[in-house]
């Protein structure tokens, strides 16, 4: 018998989750990476979604926020990374997924490369862009915490980006510029690739999220 998987949480779930969290005030990096995780694993691996994601995510933590000073800070700043790590997953498992079709010695033009990977190499600005948003959004009480949090990952970059800059110079060091423009092979288009692409690295990133998820249950055993 195939055991029924749970109903992925809709939008106003996940915000509430979110939120709850923040509130507790506990484990909240933890937490917040585990839960922006599991939702990324359970929907199709595609900018939209993942954007669409992390700007709930974000919704939850504004909603949050209710403290201010030092506090509010630190645990802005805890949820904010949580979010962070949780999308540079994203990019790795994006990562992955490449190398795999790489591997199996496709020869990917230009074209497929971009539907492969265009999303993934905006995903530290649309991060970005989601905390300015909240910060614009957030109470008078909150906006400052979240303003401070966003000028640190401007000034010090986040773990999404360095994982998009790994992604570009593998590729880099791996594609040569005659394989960038050659023809697609067989029958093969690039709205296939993509789905390809998009079937991979979900897989990818159900593996890493269920992996973890296992490790944290192991070590509370």
């Amino acid at each position: 018998m195939i055991e029924q998987q749970p109903p992925e949480p809709s939008r106003e779930e996940l915000k509430e989750k979110a939120e709850k969290v923040f509130q507790e005030g506990r484990d909240i990096r933890t937490r917040v990476h585990d839960l922006t995780l599991q939702a990324l694993a359970g929907r199709r691996f595609d900018p939209e979604n993942i954007r669409e994601v992390v700007r709930t995510v974000g919704e939850g933590i504004v909603s949050g926020t209710r403290r201010s000073g030092d506090d509010a800070r630190w645990a802005v700043s805890e949820a904010l990374a949580g979010l962070d790590q949780a999308l540079m997953r994203s990019v790795e498992a994006g990562r992955l997924a490449l190398g795999e079709l790489l591997a199996e010695g496709r020869r990917l033009s230009e074209r497929e490369l971009h539907v492969a990977f265009d999303g993934l190499r905006r995903l530290e600005e649309d991060f970005l862009a989601t905390v300015e948003q909240a910060a614009e959004a957030a109470s008078e009480g909150a906006r400052p915490e979240l303003q401070e949090a966003l000028a640190q990952a401007r000034r010090h970059g986040t773990e999404t980006g360095r994982e998009i800059a790994r992604l570009m110079t593998e590729l880099g060091q791996r594609v040569s510029k005659a394989t960038l423009h050659a023809a697609f092979t067989g029958v093969e288009t690039a709205v296939e690739v993509g789905a390809r692409f998009a079937q991979m690295a979900g897989g990818i990133l159900s593996g890493l999220a269920d992996s973890l998820q296992e490790r944290r249950s192991e070590a509370k055993q």
